[in-house]
């Protein structure tokens, strides 16, 4: 009789733990990213996110920027396509940049290296990795609606939908016209690569499209790194490896080309801007 109490007990008193855990596990998994160009001084960023949660109250929404350039495509993927992974697989990505514009065919939800997507079809989603997403949809009509806000009244609802359970497959069919836009990469030889600023971030350093692993491949040791009326001859640890006003090189932690000058904005100082060229010239 002893025992069956004390069995009894441990039973009863592991049945709450687990259904805690099972539902802390659950919230875990309705994770949803946004990422915009609202802003922060206007509704849209509270409205989309109450949208949401209104749905589901325990979605677990993360920001990723709102402060996107208005309009900018490259911007947005840029920083999009450098973050997502770091998110756990399975994570929900709302992506409300240009959704009303002329550019936009529909509204779609993608799923790249098992991570969902939910976006507009303007080309930002095919800018994300450089293999086509294994999966994309087209949101048929019955989920769409007139609106001045389609952030809100379209892709917010089907996000909060998927990161809590529903497939992106339950909103549409087979996606027909992906929308591409053709990233600018690299041209490389033996003795030189030529690459481009892709983005140039809020201290005024300057990132390139040059990947480390092509610069390792390609050097035999000697190099100089050109850009503007400047260049460099060796690689550095990080910016502050040079003195104040110095130009540095180093390979930052996406494993791309970065450029600047310490503690002055490389991109006024050198007069180099987005798609500026800058050039790895090899040395025998």
């Amino acid at each position: 009789m002893l025992e069956w109490v004390r069995i009894k007990f441990l039973f009863l008193s592991l049945a709450p733990l687990t259904k805690v855990h099972n539902f802390n596990r659950l919230a875990s998994m309705a994770l949803v990213t946004f990422l915009s160009d609202f802003g922060e001084k206007d509704y849209y960023v509270p409205a989309v996110k109450a949208k949401m949660l209104a749905i589901n109250p325990q979605l677990n929404i993360i920001d990723i920027s709102h402060q996107i350039d208005t309009f900018d495509l490259a911007h947005a993927a840029f920083i999009l396509r450098s973050t997502f992974r770091d998110f756990p697989k399975g994570t929900v990505h709302l992506v409300a940049i240009n959704t009303t514009g002329s550019m936009t065919q529909g509204y779609i939800g993608v799923k790249l290296e098992e991570h969902i997507f939910i976006g507009p079809n303007n080309g930002i989603l095919s800018l994300l990795a450089d293999q086509e997403p294994g999966i994309m949809v087209q949101f048929a009509d019955i989920h769409l609606k007139d609106t001045s806000f389609p952030s809100k009244d379209i892709l917010a609802p089907i996000a909060a939908k998927v990161a809590s359970g529903a497939a992106i497959h339950d909103f549409g069919g087979p996606l027909t016209n992906f929308r591409k836009l053709m990233p600018r990469n690299p041209k490389a030889t033996r003795e030189q690569i030529i690459g481009h600023v892709v983005r140039v971030d809020r201290y005024g350093n300057l990132i390139t499209n040059i990947r480390k692993e092509i610069f390792e491949k390609l050097n035999p040791g000697k190099f100089t790194i050109e850009f503007g009326r400047e260049s460099v001859d060796k690689l550095h640890t990080g910016c502050d490896q040079v003195e104040p006003g110095d130009c540095f090189a180093f390979f930052n932690s996406l494993d791309l080309l970065e450029i600047g000058i310490n503690h002055g904005h490389g991109g006024n100082l050198l007069g180099l801007k987005f798609d500026s060229v800058v050039y790895v010239n090899f040395i025998p």
